[in-house]
């Protein structure tokens, strides 16, 4: 485990939290705005817009890869420098995909732009976490977030309007130069540590030994699929349901981003006081947003409230960060960075069930009780944790 020195600045808590969280607005930027852009993109590299939308797929796919790689591989590194490393990486891979000359190349760099996504962010967590108290830790990791979710409300909005006016490659620059900002604020201001000599790519490995880490893996990755499942499909239910034009699409889109932010500053005090429990009662919430979402999408106002109440439920990822914490023992980074590659996996599971349901005559709406459906379901493996960990407790 990577540990703290003496540096010779001393820089505000809430200054490194924010200087973290700027790395998470660019990720986010990149990984929304990205979906929004897909028609330009698709003409100027000469495909069309389904084969364009492999783009999006290559950058999850770098993130399942990199999360979990990365992390080991720099299990022996000081955090400090390993983030500078990553957001590196990703202001490279995001730099030349603005450059890139035709649709295999632009398939090349957005899967290495997404190979230090999930190892960033859980590095970045472990980070922020490591300088607060105890009972403090979820905030701590919901300040990075906060970069994220922000990215959803400013940073997409702002993207979109600059891929209409610039062209989309300019997109990917001004992601390429938040990360090279990120990464100078990160070594200038967060706290030097020294690696961990003892620490290998065999003892990160060991997390995959614990069975609290793979249950934890799988709230994730199945919970959070129903967000997916309504969220990819938003556009065309409110085309075909709701019978609005695309106009009022940007403004749904941000309804959820505040619904994630709020999530993101309310939940978090709850959970570093009973965090299983405020675990439950966020899937719980999710459960019932999605499956009021066939009433709520057939009028503009109330599918803005229900994007804010199914965007809360994206306060979830924050929980499961600090509870592998808790799990992971010795392997922090491994687990942490394996969390988002679980978040990977419920964005490929929602949006497909989801759209197996559209497929089968159901409709629309019936995204919403599918993800209610992934919603119960991680509401099963939350419970078998908790049942294991009453068990373990009382051995």
């Amino acid at each position: 485990m990577a540990t703290a020195t003496a540096d010779v600045r001393t820089a505000p808590v809430g200054l490194i939290h924010l200087s973290l969280a700027v790395g998470g607005f660019a990720i986010g930027t990149t990984e929304f705005a990205t979906m929004s852009l897909l028609p330009d993109m698709a003409r100027d590299l000469h495909v069309d817009a389904p084969t364009a939308g492999h783009v999006i797929s290559a950058y999850a796919l770098g993130v399942v890869v990199g999360a979990p790689t990365l992390a080991v591989l720099g299990a022996r590194m000081a955090r400090r420098h390993l983030l500078i490393a990553l957001m590196t990486l990703f202001a490279l891979g995001n730099g030349l995909s603005a450059l890139a000359p035709s649709y295999g190349w632009m398939m090349l760099f957005r899967f290495v732009a997404g190979l230090p996504h999930g190892a960033y962010f859980g590095i970045a967590m472990l980070v922020a976490a490591a300088l607060v108290d105890q009972g403090r830790r979820t905030q701590a990791v919901a300040r990075v977030m906060l970069g994220l979710t922000v990215a959803t409300i400013v940073g997409v909005p702002l993207a979109n309007f600059m891929g209409q006016l610039l062209g989309w490659r300019s997109c990917f620059v001004v992601v390429a130069g938040l990360a090279a900002l990120t990464a100078a604020l990160v070594a200038y201001f967060v706290p030097r540590d020294r690696g961990d000599p003892q620490a290998s790519p065999l003892s990160e490995l060991r997390a995959l030994r614990r069975p609290q880490v793979w249950l934890t893996l799988g709230v994730g990755a199945i919970g959070f699929g129903g967000l997916f499942a309504v969220y990819t499909y938003l556009a065309d239910t409110m085309a075909t349901v709701t019978q609005v034009g695309p106009r009022m699409v940007p403004f749904a889109l941000a309804a959820f981003g505040v619904g994630m932010t709020a999530g993101n500053l309310i939940v978090p005090r709850f959970a570093d006081r009973a965090l299983m429990a405020t675990a439950a009662a966020v899937l719980v919430w999710s459960i019932v947003a999605l499956l009021l979402w066939p009433l709520a999408a057939q009028h503009l106002a109330t599918v803005m409230v229900a994007m804010v109440a199914i965007g809360i439920g994206g306060s979830l990822g924050t929980v499961l960060q600090t509870r592998l914490m808790d799990v992971a023992g010795d392997a922090q980074s491994l687990a942490a960075a394996l969390n988002h590659s679980a978040f990977n996996t419920a964005n490929a599971l929602g949006p497909w069930l989801g759209g197996m349901a559209i497929a089968a005559g159901w409709g629309w709406t019936s995204t919403g009780p599918v993800g209610a459906v992934l919603g119960v379901g991680g509401l099963a493996v939350l419970a078998a944790s908790w049942l294991l960990q009453r068990r373990t407790d009382a051995r």
